[in-house]
């Protein structure tokens, strides 16, 4: 079987994309696919689908080949090619992925999409928040500069611990500066750090309002690039959050 593809990357986040309105390939192998030595490589796999009722449907996979939550900068790159498809209106997208229906507004390669409300929480300390932002997050600010951490061996140990091995959970350790915020992120699925997470920056700009009242729009550096979240916040909880940034397509091909 031979399936054309278009590589993407979302601030270093990357996403394989399959147009798969006619037909959705059967037997991928998704982990293999996702193999940065005997694959295409990316941090997992998106499915363009027809959706009554909507521009496109987004299904994700993570590098592991499992069916995965949302992925905030996967929306921003599968809008975006949705939108080099022609599908929406004027650079503006209506989508369904697996947490709900999403907004998506394109200009150039520059991508925002609206993520789900976030009404519930768990502070579990004075610096440590978590929350689901499309995906589960635990969130933690740190006055240690991010990349001087041991990502891995701190990650592990939450992420593998009793409360979180069975679903996982992504970790998230940031570091915050005038209102801005420095950030590194451990990926489930992935299991291991990527160079950003869309629902990991969004989880870190919340967590930053709730934990230090830290006002809309936030600001976030990655290791792969800068991202932006704006939020209304209520007594509710939090509304029309927009994440904001890159979305570039590298290459296509066949495999």
């Amino acid at each position: 079987m031979s399936i054309a593809f278009v590589k993407y990357q979302g601030t270093g986040n990357d996403f394989v994309i399959i147009d798969a309105r006619q037909n959705i390939p059967s037997g991928m192998d998704v982990s293999m696919i996702c193999d940065r030595h005997y694959g295409i490589g990316a941090d997992g796999l998106m499915l363009l689908t027809e959706e009554n009722g909507y521009d496109f449907g987004m299904i994700y996979y993570n590098s592991d080949g499992n069916i995965s939550s949302m992925c905030g900068n996967g929306g921003r790159c599968i809008a975006h090619f949705a939108d080099s498809l022609g599908l929406g209106n004027s650079g503006k997208l209506h989508f369904l992925a697996i947490d709900g229906p999403h907004q998506a507004h394109i200009s150039g390669e520059n991508v925002r999409l609206q993520m789900i409300d976030v009404k519930q929480w768990e502070i579990r300390d004075s610096d440590t928040v978590v929350l689901n932002t499309g995906s589960p997050h635990f969130v933690r600010f740190t006055e240690t500069d991010p990349e001087k951490l041991d990502l891995l061996s701190i990650a592990h140990s939450i992420r593998y611990n009793d409360e979180f091995s069975s679903v996982g959970i992504n970790v998230n350790f940031v570091k915050s500066a005038s209102g801005n915020l420095d950030m590194r992120t451990y990926e489930r699925g992935v299991e291991d750090e990527t160079l950003s997470c869309g629902t990991g920056v969004t989880a870190a700009a919340l967590a930053s309002h709730i934990l230090y009242k830290n006002s809309s729009p936030i600001t976030v550096k990655t290791p792969g690039g800068i991202l932006s979240v704006s939020f209304d916040s209520g007594e509710s909880g939090y509304s029309n959050i927009w994440l904001q940034g890159p979305a570039k397509m590298v290459f296509r091909g066949e495999i």
